[in-house]
């Protein structure tokens, strides 16, 4: 019955994103202004969610909301799934993400993420990317966007150890502003190159923002073990509440 459900979500998930063909045009024939392409993107990633929900009957909750900061911040997530991408979009209004150039090849997707714009980098291009980074970063946060990257370059396995590439510490340095934690555990529900989606509740912390200014190794050590610390956390409160559901099954 999971596996129907998730087929279906999948159907729904192209069906609803090749709604936004039109949109897309009649954006295009207004100039693609940024404004307007970020709102669209932001009513895409909500259907997306809402189907995540009444679909596949798995949903979300917030986590330590209080600790986003105030004005420009960095955002460092780890990643496990495809849906911290798609909700980030929700979570942080106006957010510039630092993606993969790859997906500007895909179809409707691809155009929402130039015109938005994203931080489109080429991970093979070694320090032209960190630069590219810098320079866009600066920029975004210059229009009052945070800025959110994947440190750990890839989607990880639950379970895997955090861990972060080297270029977010120069990252964090260049753009001069508090880094927000976030710790997601999608990957327990929407696992790395798993297209079966199982029912739940995924978790979403913001953890206690890090200070600019910081020596940036340490500063990412900071973020990195803070992360790690609250995914083992929900590890072991979700064993004992799944441990309770078998014994009443």
């Amino acid at each position: 019955m999971q596996r129907l459900r998730s087929l279906l979500f999948t159907a729904s998930f192209a069906l609803w994103t090749a709604t936004f063909a039109p949109a897309l045009l009649f954006i295009w024939l207004l100039g693609s202004p940024e404004r307007w392409v970020r709102a669209c993107s932001r009513v895409w990633a909500r259907g997306v969610i809402f189907a995540l929900k009444w679909v596949v009957g798995l949903s979300y909750v917030e986590r330590g909301r209080e600790n986003v900061p105030a004005g420009r911040y960095l955002v460092v997530a780890n990643h496990q799934s495809t849906f911290e991408t798609i909700a980030s979009l929700v979570l942080f209004r106006d957010v510039a993400i630092v993606t993969k150039q790859e997906l500007l090849s895909v179809p409707i997707f691809g155009w929402f993420l130039r015109h938005s714009p994203m931080i489109l980098i080429d991970r093979e291009s070694g320090s032209k990317a960190i630069r590219k980074m810098i320079e866009e970063g600066l920029a975004a946060l210059s229009k009052g966007r945070p800025v959110l990257i994947f440190p750990e370059g890839t989607r990880a396995a639950p379970g895997a150890p955090v861990e972060f590439k080297r270029g977010v510490e120069l990252l964090y340095a260049k753009l001069d502003c508090p880094v927000l934690p976030v710790a997601v555990n999608s990957g327990e529900f929407w696992g790395l190159g798993k297209q079966n989606r199982r029912a739940g509740t995924m978790t979403v912390s913001f953890l206690p923002a890090i200070p600019a200014g910081m020596p940036p190794q340490a500063a990412m050590k900071s973020a990195e073990q803070a992360i790690q610390s609250e995914l083992d956390r929900i590890g072991r409160v979700a064993k004992p509440i799944e441990a309770s559901h078998r014994a009443h099954a």
